[in-house]
């Protein structure tokens, strides 16, 4: 399974990388709102840091539009991802993008047919939001199971990509279901580390090599 990062903090993204596990970056209008900064400049800052995949969303609710978004965002890089709302107008934009060669991912999915709606427009990846499912009482890796097993029943190749990722657990049930990629805040990448059995036993190991004599 995949790992990107769901941020547009350029010291996040830093840090992910040195770790030498991440493979690509996801933001969207709200995480860059959070920096405070010029997309522009965000933009160009993740582009140079990341050669993976790097989902820049579109900005407009017009389908002509996202499709000149989406070229303009696509020709930054060859990693550049453009991501598109799953509604009429962007599974319509992300076919017409496909048709030109130009990776997408559909975000904001929600259920199943919307998966395969985005799975027969050509996306290259969909973004199913389980902790926003998880809000509201239903059950967001039940939706990952579904959309696995129907992409393998038809032999889709769009990638499905877990989103609104909002602990381990969700981490570690997307990896048991099969899922292509996870995309998580920092701050959970983060915790995958933790356990206080590693905690300990390293101080022990530290404490120990105190006493072998020089």
């Amino acid at each position: 399974m995949k790992f990107f990062v769901d941020t547009a903090d350029i010291g996040e993204i830093r840090r992910a990388l040195a770790w030498g596990i991440l493979d690509g970056v996801t933001t969207n209008p709200s995480l860059v709102a959070k920096t405070g900064r010029r997309f522009e400049d965000v933009k160009r800052e993740i582009l140079a840091l990341c050669h993976g995949p790097v989902s820049l969303e579109v900005t407009t609710e017009d389908e002509a539009e996202m499709i000149a978004q989406g070229k303009a965002l696509a020709a930054e890089g060859p990693q550049v991802v453009v991501k598109l709302p799953l509604t009429r107008a962007g599974i319509a934009a992300c076919k017409a993008l496909t048709d030109l060669g130009i990776k997408t991912n559909v975000t904001l999915c929600f259920s199943a047919n919307q998966a395969i709606l985005a799975a027969k427009a050509g996306a290259t990846y969909v973004s199913p939001f389980v902790g926003r499912l998880d809000d509201i009482s239903m059950d967001g890796m039940a939706l990952i199971e579904d959309i696995v097993q129907i992409y393998r029943n038809y032999g889709f190749t769009t990638q499905v990509l877990v989103a609104s990722v909002r602990n381990p657990v969700h981490v570690l049930q997307a990896a048991r279901i099969g899922a292509d990629v996870c995309t998580v805040p920092y701050g959970i990448l983060d915790s995958l580390f933790n356990h206080p059995l590693t905690d300990s036993g390293n101080a022990k190991f530290m404490q120990d090599w105190k006493k072998v004599p020089e």
